[in-house]
């Protein structure tokens, strides 16, 4: 573990697996600090502010984290429904050996965790994956993905709360808010949320 000071109220903590991101995302969210204003979890970093003065509290915890362990805290599940019709739900049947079924089966048969969030506003990084569809991104990526797409890419699944550029697999969409700005939180899904997709006609 590694720590950078980002300006006097943060710190960047830098790890080398996405577990032990959760590792210390989770012993940091166990902690309850109240000075902690925002805990922003990535691939491999951990980035924690806090109020004027707060960053002792930050760094007594940071000492006591077992990268090796997660410390369970209480986390909310989420069921999105998905309508499995995705362009590209037979390449990744194909990619995989199985065929269309199995890959609505194997998708909504995982629980998945929220890793993070990024690359566009309410846009979570799911891990969890079932082996069989871990497969690459589109060799060209498309322009417009309509927002609702879920689709697969490397260890990851996701919802595309917006349209954007991508060139994950898309296998299906979901009419689920995924992003409100009228909403508290903004974003359906949080770090460290469990989620679970159903097949819906």
């Amino acid at each position: 573990m590694r720590l950078r000071r980002c300006g006097t109220d943060a710190v960047l903590v830098e790890v080398d697996s996405l577990g032990e991101v959760e590792a210390v995302r989770a012993a940091v969210r166990a902690a309850d600090l109240p000075d902690v204003v925002e805990l922003v979890p990535a691939a491999r970093t951990v980035l924690i502010s806090t109020r004027p003065g707060g960053l002792s509290s930050v760094r007594r915890v940071l000492d006591t984290v077992d990268l090796e362990h997660r410390v369970e805290v209480e986390s909310r599940e989420v069921l999105i429904p998905v309508i499995y019709d995705g362009p590209d739900l037979e390449l990744v049947a194909e990619t995989a050996g199985i065929d269309v079924d199995e890959v609505v089966r194997l998708h909504t048969s995982a629980t998945y965790s929220v890793a993070f969030c990024g690359f566009a506003p309410g846009f979570a990084y799911l891990v969890g994956l079932p082996k069989a569809l871990q497969q690459p991104r589109l060799d060209s990526p498309r322009t417009k993905v309509p927002a609702g797409s879920v689709g697969v890419a490397g260890e990851y699944t996701a919802a595309y709360p917006r349209a954007t550029p991508g060139g994950w697999r898309l296998i299906g969409r979901t009419d689920a808010p995924l992003f409100d700005p009228r909403r508290d939180p903004a974003a359906l899904l949080q770090p460290g949320d469990r989620v679970r997709f159903e097949a819906t006609a």
